[in-house]
C-alpha cells in the first residue's frame, strides 16, 4: 500500500507504527503535489491517507488500523477483555484528540521548535510551491501557529495548562510502564498506538518537549524507541485481564480534559454553533472551535459503550468515577454528528477535522 504522509506527522507516525508492528509493506509518499486528484477520492487532505493495491481509498488513522484489523488479526492489538479494550479505545481517543493541542503548541511556539519544523515542512511538503525558501517557512510557521495554536485556544492564560497537561500524560504513562513493557500487557495495544501519535513525532522529536520526555519521563522515551522496534509476535499476545490499578491517574486526566472537551464540543455542536467556552482543571479557553469530527468521536466511543454488558459498564464506570465520564452513558446523545452514518470508514469520504489542506 501507498501511505501518503508526511515524515513529522503527528497521525503519520501512528499509522507507521501499526504497519511496522503488523510487517504490512508500505511505501511513503507526500500527498501535496497531488492535492488535489487525493481530494477527489478522500474527500480531504489530512494525512495520513491510503492508496490500496486495489485502487481503494483509505482515510483516518483509527478506522485505517480497526479495518486493518479485521485483515490481519494476528497479533491482535485489541484487548480481548471487553472491558480492558474499552478503556485502551478511551485511551486512544484522548491521545488522538485532546494531546493534539499541546503537541501543536510546543511545535509552534517555541523558537527553536518552530525554526527546524518549519524548514522540515517545507522542504517535504512545499518544494512545488515557486517561492524563496525564507518565504515558505515564515508563512508555514506562521500558518500553523495561528491555525493551531492560537485559534485552538492557547493564550498565555491557558499555556501553563496545555503544557500540565503533557506532563501529566509522560506521568499517567510512566505509572502504567513501571510494571508491564506496554501500557496495557506484555504486546502494544491500541492505546499505546494512539499515544505514539503525539509521543513520536511531536513530543519525542520536537526539541522541547523532547528534552522534558528524556529528563522527566525517561520510561516513556524508552517505550517510544520500543514501540518504534516491536515486531508480531506468534499469538497468543498476552493483554492484561483486567484494568490496572496503576492506569487511574491517566483515567482520571483522560477524564477531566478528554471527556470534558468532547461533551462542551458537543453541546456546542447540537446548538448550531461555530466557537464554544470551557472550564477544564479550573482552566477557561476561549472561543474554541467547534469540531463535527469530535462529536463523531463522542458518538463512537458511545456506541462502544452501548455494546458493553451491565456488569462490564459497572466495571469501567469503576474505573472512571469522574463526573466528566456520564457523557459516555447518558440516555440521549448530546448531539448527532451526522458524519459516516452507513458506516463506511475509512473507506468513505473524510471530512476536515483542522483545517483545509494544512500540513501538521
Amino acid at each position: 500500500m501507498k501511505v501518503y504522509g508526511v515524515s513529522v506527522s503527528y497521525y503519520t507516525g501512528k499509522l507507521e507504527t501499526y504497519l511496522r508492528y503488523k510487517g504490512i509493506a508500505y511505501e511513503m509518499a507526500s500527498p501535496y503535489a497531488d492535492a488535489r486528484e487525493i481530494r477527489a477520492h478522500t474527500g480531504a487532505i489530512q494525512v495520513p491517507m491510503v492508496l490500496r493495491d486495489d485502487g481503494r481509498w483509505m482515510s483516518d488513522s483509527t478506522p485505517i488500523i480497526l479495518a486493518l484489523e479485521q485483515e490481519f488479526p494476528e497479533p491482535a492489538v485489541l484487548p480481548q477483555d471487553p472491558v480492558v479494550r474499552f478503556v485502551a479505545m478511551l485511551i486512544e481517543d484522548y491521545a488522538d484528540e485532546w494531546l493534539w493541542r499541546a503537541a501543536m503548541h510546543y511545535r509552534w511556539s517555541y523558537e527553536h521548535d518552530r525554526a527546524l519544523l518549519s524548514r522540515v515542512l517545507v522542504d517535504e511538503v512545499a518544494g512545488h510551491v515557486r517561492a524563496p525558501r525564507f518565504l515558505k517557512r515564515r508563512h508555514i510557521a506562521r500558518r500553523q501557529h495561528r491555525g493551531f495554536v492560537v485559534n485552538d485556544g492557547v493564550t498565555a492564560a491557558t499555556q501553563p495548562h496545555v503544557e500540565a497537561g503533557y506532563r501529566a500524560a509522560l506521568a499517567g504513562m510512566t505509572q502504567m510502564l513501571a510494571e508491564r513493557p506496554y501500557l496495557l500487557g506484555q504486546a502494544p495495544s491500541i492505546a499505546d498506538f494512539g499515544l505514539m501519535g503525539p509521543m513520536l513525532r511531536h513530543f519525542g522529536q520536537d526539541p522541547t518537549p523532547a528534552e522534558i520526555m528524556r529528563n522527566e519521563a525517561p520510561a516513556v522515551w524508552e517505550w517510544l524507541a520500543r514501540m518504534w522496534n516491536a515486531q508480531a509476535s506468534a499469538p497468543p499476545v498476552e493483554f492484561v485481564t483486567a484494568v490496572p490499578e496503576c492506569a487511574a491517574p491517566l483515567l482520571r486526566e483522560v477524564a477531566e480534559t478528554h471527556l470534558e472537551q468532547l461533551a462542551h464540543n458537543a453541546a456546542a455542536f447540537a446548538k448550531g454553533e461555530s466557537h464554544f467556552d470551557m472550564v477544564v482543571q479550573g482552566c477557561a479557553y476561549q472561543r474554541l472551535p467547534v469540531s463535527r469530527y469530535r462529536v463523531y468521536c463522542l458518538e463512537r466511543l458511545r456506541a462502544a459503550a452501548a455494546e458493553l454488558s451491565t456488569e462490564q459498564v459497572t466495571q469501567v464506570r469503576a474505573h472512571l468515577p469522574h463526573p466528566q465520564a456520564e457523557i459516555l452513558w447518558r440516555d440521549e446523545a448530546p448531539a448527532r454528528s451526522g458524519y459516516d452514518v452507513a458506516g463506511e470508514a475509512p473507506y468513505n469520504k473524510a471530512i476536515n477535522v483542522f483545517g483545509e489542506g494544512v500540513p501538521e
